[in-house]
């Protein structure tokens, strides 16, 4: 079942939003367009900051000039079911995240990738510029896992984990790691990364010789599965996309 977006009982987006998307310029400098008195909608003049437009529906003018309607940006939280591909399709025709995703006003693209067995929080939008800073490590944006091993794991190889090992010639090392629980059949851990490379925790856990029983995704940013289901996904509102931006301090005037 695919969960409705949040979104306020209001329609459309704020009039800001959409002339910056538009390429009119940043929020502040849009906002000025505003306040003096030059933005209209269906030919009405604009003296309310928190106006809102429906781009599909509504004619904006600025300074007389219609302002054409950006291409709809799309932000898509998805829960990865385990044993599916982060790819648009597959030539042997096993599962796609896309499988999942019917209906969708505009395409997207995954924002990283998910291994076939991992499971969990995926995001996938059009916002180039965003899933961009979302995967650089300049951004250092957190995403939290949490790891089922096989076995006991005794502290001195929790903090081996949380030292790291070196891949490739290369350290690879979690920002933190949390023991959850452990009984002599399974260790359950919490691992942040915030610069991880491709397939990260299984290359460590190989390295010091521990099998993964379940890898999911919990965290990315601030955004969490919370309510999701596996195979669920829902559009982001406003205001978490706009979380997600003023994380990676993109489009903030």
């Amino acid at each position: 079942m695919n969960l409705p977006p949040e979104s306020s009982k209001e329609e459309g987006i704020r009039i800001n939003r959409f002339l910056a998307s538009a390429g009119l310029g940043s929020r502040r400098k849009v906002e000025e367009l505003i306040l003096r008195k030059r933005v209209t909608i269906n030919g009405r003049l604009v003296q309310d900051l928190a106006a809102r437009v429906d781009p599909e529906r509504d004619r904006v003018r600025v300074g007389g000039r219609i302002v054409v309607p950006p291409r709809r940006v799309l932000y898509v939280l998805l829960h990865k079911p385990v044993d599916c591909l982060t790819t648009t399709r597959d030539p042997e025709g096993r599962r796609t995240v896309y499988d999942y995703l019917r209906g969708l006003p505009a395409p997207v693209l995954p924002v990283g990738r998910l291994d076939r067995m991992s499971e969990g929080l995926l995001l996938l939008t059009n916002d180039g510029p965003l899933a961009f800073r979302l995967t650089h490590p300049r951004y250092r944006v957190e995403r939290i896992y949490r790891l089922w091993v096989d076995g006991e794991m005794s502290d001195a190889q929790v903090r081996r984990f949380q030292t790291g090992v070196r891949i490739e010639g290369r350290l690879a090392r979690p920002s933190e790691v949390r023991l959850v629980h452990r009984t002599r059949k399974r260790t359950v851990l919490e691992v942040v990364l915030a610069e991880g490379r491709n397939r990260e925790i299984r290359r460590i856990c190989r390295e010091l010789g521990l099998r993964v029983e379940r890898l999911v995704r919990v965290q990315l940013g601030p955004l969490s599965l919370r309510g999701l289901g596996p195979g669920e996904w829902r559009i982001l509102g406003e205001r978490e996309a706009d979380l997600l931006r003023r994380m990676v301090r993109l489009g903030v005037s």
